[in-house]
């Protein structure tokens, strides 16, 4: 545990406790840095990530004082507990305060708006700015054909939703995948099959007699950073999951939720491979930047844009107007691009520290990939374990992992598969968790 997250668990104990009086002042940064041996910068982030935590307010020229509300257990319990199954982004880089300014400047600059629903489309200045910024991934795309969703969550409802040009109703996914696509699709009633990803990619013979045969509508994938496993395709391999859905009229829904954090600069979407109009482009805002903001942009094909229009408009007629504000101020001020180069290199150096733990060590585990960026790795274990057992006894460690049944069709379930989620943690709980994660599982 850090210095700071010492800090941070002492005044939480002390509220708990009673001995730290809500509305009572907190000990003065110079008491702190002092009771911790550590220096007034630590003392003062701790204090920082407290007040973000609604744990604490700041006084100019008087300090620092406890907020007037019950510390609840679970709150506690939380930050006791080394948690690798959020995908949530670490709240110590979260630009909370930036975020802040622009909406308070969002406020002011867009209050007219406020007053009346803005085009479903999106709020037109966000859309420019959006469009300027997909050409550093290589998403070349005009702004009639983007639209500013409630994340990208809202995106996959819709077009689980709508019909398509090809008349087809059936949606492939890899195996495993994100949990929320199976809920949306299993919700609307609509055929799922599934073929398998592994380290190596797809079986492409496996995928051509799907798209020959099964009448599939879309293809949802995630090419980098793959949730749960953190795989990514190969270009080439992009290229060939394209020219299989060109010959057989299948789309692509392409989510590329993390990529703004790909350390490789030679990686693509699909998209900018696309000459026929037939790849829907997801990037969320969500995972990189606040969790509840609920904003992604969504590049659609101009065949699609009239029923996309239509299915959006009566589904929230349009998304917040002051979220949009905000992130349109964020990204224009230059703001979003000094948060990704920060947050990049931060997963960067700590999939790198996750992988030199790993990597010597003898356990029993038969596969491991831990990409170079990104928030998720993966574990195979080669025993007789059950990974729920697992999973059950590390929760009495206090350590968190979730149940990987959730990423797979009901047929199709890997028991011994793990998913490793390091977005929250720092490199000391990284060194703990994984220590007991790998004792628990060979012993």
């Amino acid at each position: 545990m850090t210095k700071y997250e010492a800090i941070i668990n002492y005044i939480k104990d002390g509220i708990m406790s009673g001995s730290i009086k809500q509305g009572k002042k907190l000990p003065s940064i110079r008491t702190i840095s002092e009771k911790f041996n550590c220096s007034k910068v630590t003392a003062t982030k701790a204090y920082t990530l407290l007040e973000k935590e609604h744990i604490a307010y700041s006084i100019p020229k008087s300090g620092h004082y406890a907020i007037a509300r019950n510390l609840t257990k679970e709150e506690k319990l939380v930050s006791e507990k080394i948690d690798f199954f959020t995908s949530a982004p670490d709240s110590s880089v979260v630009p909370y305060e930036d975020f802040q300014h622009c909406i308070n400047q969002a406020m002011n600059y867009y209050k007219e708006n406020l007053f009346h629903n803005s085009d479903t489309q999106g709020l037109k200045d966000l859309l420019t700015v959006v469009k300027k910024q997909l050409q550093n991934y290589q998403v070349f795309a005009n702004e009639e054909n983007i639209f500013i969703t409630s994340g990208s969550q809202q995106a996959i409802n819709i077009l689980t939703m709508m019909e398509f040009p090809n008349g087809n109703r059936n949606v492939l996914v890899e195996q495993p995948t994100y949990h929320g696509v199976i809920k949306s699709l299993e919700l609307n009633n609509v055929k799922i099959l599934g073929i398998d990803r592994s380290e190596d990619g797809i079986n492409f013979h496996e995928l051509e007699r799907i798209f020959r045969n099964e009448n599939i509508k879309f293809f949802y994938t995630i090419p980098r950073f793959h949730n749960p496993t953190g795989y990514s395709y190969t270009n080439k391999e992009k290229q060939r999951i394209l020219k299989l859905c060109e010959k057989y009229d299948v789309y692509i829904v392409e989510d590329d939720y993390l990529g703004d954090l790909d350390v490789d600069k030679r990686s693509y979407p699909i998209y900018s491979l696309d000459a026929s109009a037939r790849v829907i482009y997801l990037k969320t805002y969500s995972k990189i930047l606040l969790p509840g903001l609920r904003i992604a942009a969504t590049v659609i094909p101009s065949k699609l844009i009239s029923k996309f229009r239509e299915y959006k408009k009566w589904t929230d007629i349009n998304t917040s107007m002051l979220s949009q504000g905000a992130l349109q101020i964020y990204i224009k001020s230059g703001m979003f691009d000094r948060h990704i180069k920060e947050i990049k290199n931060l997963y960067h150096l700590r999939m790198n520290f996750l992988f030199d733990l790993v990597k010597n060590q003898n356990y029993p585990i038969d596969k491991y990939y831990i990409p170079k960026g990104g928030f998720f790795a993966s574990f195979e274990i080669n025993n007789d374990k059950n990974v729920r057992d697992i999973i059950k006894n590390l929760y009495t460690k206090n350590i968190l992992i979730g149940d990987s049944s959730r990423y797979y069709l009901n047929n199709n379930v890997n028991n011994k598969f793990i998913r490793i989620s390091i977005s929250k943690l720092n490199n000391n709980e990284i060194e703990k968790g994984i220590s007991i994660i790998l004792n628990e599982i060979s012993s």
